[in-house]
């Protein structure tokens, strides 16, 4: 018999625990085609103080993991389980499940959240917590657990991927819900804790940041289409250069964006359904500069450093990008629900800093410092200088 308390012995320590759920809602988002039917979540600000792992798998099934300073709570709902509020004569909670649960975290269970319409108990079938100091997890020690059932409580059913953490078993759980293959290395990375990269985003789900997908989203929302236009300096809608270019690695080039400063951003090479394509800057003063390895990274370019003309100058933090927090002091904010909106992975400003200076120093030695064709000693010069002390 699975129930809670089998549960209990194969939980990590809290910490662990959080990492272990917030990677399941990076990999879920990753994986998807569509937000709308993922399973799990994870709101770092869910209220106040309180951290909140969500699963719901759109069959009336749910769990949530609250992490607060008092402690973790744990509250799972299997709706076919006979410990169901809904399978009992009275509609109560199954006797002994949140008995024991302590004053300091008892209050979670009555969130709206966990209630429905017209019952005021919460939706419950299985309880874990663990207050802040404890050495183990809890659970209802009176509860008499209904006969012939495997899993009474609904425990295997609910937390498999919270009891066997490992990436063969995250893998087989997405392989099975979204009924394609998924890469064991990528899993693994993202178990780890290390970022989603947008290489490791394509490897999860190659459509997700195809440059169609993302120029889709970005028209279906209004807010990152106008900061992509005004302060990211990506303007869709500017798709006429000043002058052609060429370059001398024979790549196609496909204007994609313009800036209020007269530059240009380039696709390079030849369109593909899902290959990314590499992202070319030119400016109005006759420079140049590979700037990202794809459309993915050039959004996240724009929408994480604003100010990243100044980092091929030679800028570096903390000066780089610092006028523009001045001027806009909420940008992590704002960065941080753009990303989302165009499911782009989070990225740091030294992440993306690094990897727009990896890129650039490619410009010249791969071949793509553009030229105007048929001009002689047209070429573009680099942007790219060495940093300021």
């Amino acid at each position: 018999m699975s129930t809670v308390r089998e549960t209990a012995a194969l939980l990590p320590e809290p910490a662990r625990l959080r990492a272990h759920l917030r990677a399941l809602a990076v990999l879920d988002a990753a994986i998807s085609d569509d937000p709308r039917f993922c399973q799990y979540a994870f709101a770092a600000a869910w209220g106040p103080s309180v951290e909140a792992a969500l699963m719901e798998n759109g069959s009336g099934d749910d769990f949530s993991v609250l992490f607060t300073p008092a402690g973790v709570l744990i509250r799972g709902f299997d709706h076919e389980s006979q410990m169901s509020p809904y399978a009992t004569d009275d509609e109560r909670v199954w006797p002994g499940v949140i008995d024991d649960v302590p004053e300091a975290l008892r209050p979670l269970l009555y969130e709206p959240a966990f209630h429905d319409a017209g019952i005021d108990l919460p939706r419950v079938t299985a309880c874990l917590w663990r207050e802040t100091g404890d050495t183990v997890w809890h659970t209802g020690s009176t509860i008499t657990f209904p006969e012939g059932s495997e899993d009474p409580d609904g425990s295997g059913f609910l937390f498999p991927l919270l009891t066997d953490r490992s990436p063969e078993a995250v893998r087989a759980h997405f392989e099975d819900y979204y009924e394609r293959p998924v890469p064991l290395d990528a899993v693994r990375h993202v178990l780890a804790g290390h970022p989603l990269t947008p290489a490791i985003a394509v490897a999860l789900n190659p459509a997700a940041l195809s440059d169609g997908a993302l120029l889709q989203r970005i028209a279906a929302h209004p807010e990152v289409a106008s900061y992509l236009s005004c302060d990211g300096e990506f303007d869709l809608a500017r798709t006429d250069p000043i002058e052609p270019i060429a370059l001398p690695n024979g790549l196609p080039v496909e204007p994609v964006a313009g800036c209020n400063a007269g530059g240009t951003h380039y696709l390079c090479g030849p369109a593909a359904p899902d290959g990314p394509r590499p992202v070319l800057y030119t400016d109005s003063e006759g420079r140049a500069s590979l700037i990202a390895e794809s459309l993915a990274e050039a959004l996240t370019l724009a929408i994480v450093l604003p100010s990243w003309h100044d980092a091929l100058a030679g800028f570096r933090p903390p000066a780089l990008n610092s006028d523009y927090l001045d001027a806009h002091p909420d940008h992590p904010t704002v960065r941080d629900r753009l990303l989302a909106a165009l499911r782009l992975p989070p990225a740091t400003d030294r992440e993306v800093l690094d990897r727009l200076l990896t890129t650039a120093a490619r410009t010249v030695p791969d071949g793509f410092l553009p030229h105007v064709p048929d001009e002689e000693e047209s070429t573009f010069e680099p942007m790219l200088e060495r940093p300021t002390k």
